[in-house]
């Protein structure tokens, strides 16, 4: 593929880019990473240029990957935090700052930089399903610079492809792997879709055999499972649910347990603005756990993946997420979070 043709880009979903697309960056993700383990730099790669980063949620591998990256390929990161998150605004267009609309700080970081990327989900949108989802596109409308989506309430692609990197780094591609995305218990319910989204999006993309596993109330996007349907039809993978963890599990070769929110806790018309009835839910599967007798269950060598933070004690125990070597299945979060910084670099570098 010519990369100039990802020159300007806006990165905001996985259904945006076609396969083709994602395996270029994730090809060159890879060799970012091999150079970087060599000592080969790249800081003329995007020298002298800036990304402007405005996080409306706090983040420690998203804003310092991003930050690491931009100053590896020769750049400079501003974080931006804005000082009123979104609330509605006249004319339909949401309020960036206080007094200040998207339309208006877009153009003006237009102006002085060379992208935008964009955190936003759950309490600054209100729970209200894909709200932030607008916002980052209302600020790719305005903006002719690249706008970058760091996660929002419909999709996390960066994460997605961190998680695919790290699956072909451990069995050397997509086909015939099983993958499982399955909800696990926290005690907290604000847990948005964005993370199991995208990863179900991406592995069937490029044709891994996907299990969604989690209890009924838990119910991701119909659209996104749709996509997937077809995703995994076009690449020869198969899709499939279930409401059993242990049959999620089950001879798996990627497990990747993580709460998200239940329905309820949305905005009508896509849920009821309940947190009390999403908590009701929650409890109700204190014993969707990953344990070291679950992981006995997957695949000899099969890797447990999670985003971080996991919630120690409640999605996982510590004997599962702390196993990063050894005979048998393994933790590879940390990697995993590694690869955030990988595929940060090849998408910046391509689209900047």
């Amino acid at each position: 593929m010519k990369t100039n043709t990802f020159r300007g880009r806006d990165f905001l979903a996985e259904t945006d880019w076609t396969r083709e697309d994602i395996e270029t960056i994730l090809d060159l993700a890879a060799d970012l990473k091999m150079d970087r383990a060599k000592g080969k730099l790249h800081d003329d790669l995007l020298r002298a240029k800036t990304l402007f980063m405005i996080f409306y949620n706090q983040s420690l591998r998203t804003r310092n990957s991003f930050e690491a990256g931009m100053t590896q390929l020769g750049g400079h990161a501003h974080y931006l935090d804005p000082s009123k998150i979104y609330t509605p605004a006249l004319e339909g267009h949401e309020v960036a700052y206080t007094t200040e609309r998207v339309s208006d700080v877009a153009r003006v970081l237009d102006r002085m930089g060379d992208a935008i990327a964009i955190r936003c989900y759950g309490d600054p949108v209100e729970w209200e399903y894909g709200g932030a989802h607008n916002m980052i596109k209302e600020f790719a409308r305005w903006a002719e610079i690249p706008v970058l989506n760091m996660e929002d309430d419909v999709y996390h692609p960066f994460q997605g492809l961190a998680d695919l990197m790290t699956v072909k780094e451990k069995f050397g591609g997509y086909k015939g792997v099983k993958f499982t995305m399955s909800w696990a218990y926290s005690p907290s319910v604000h847990k948005p879709r964005a993370v199991p989204q995208s990863a179900i999006l991406f592995a069937t993309m490029l044709g891994c055999e996907v299990t969604l596993a989690h209890p009924k109330g838990m119910e991701l996007d119909p659209q996104i499972l749709a996509q997937c349907e077809t995703y995994a039809e076009t690449a020869g993978g198969s899709f499939h649910i279930t409401n059993d963890f242990k049959e999620g599990m089950e001879g798996a070769d990627v497990v990747y347990p993580k709460a998200w929110a239940a329905t309820p806790i949305f905005q009508a018309p896509i849920g009821q603005s309940d947190p009390k009835k999403t908590q009701q839910i929650f409890d109700q599967h204190k014993d969707w756990i990953c344990t070291k007798e679950i992981m006995e269950t997957t695949a000899k060598n099969s890797i447990y993946l999670h985003c971080l933070p996991a919630d120690r004690g409640f999605e996982v125990t510590n004997e599962v997420i702390d196993k990063t070597s050894g005979p048998g299945w393994t933790s590879a979060v940390f990697d995993e979070a590694e690869n955030r910084l990988h595929v940060e670099k090849a998408v910046m570098s391509l689209v900047m």
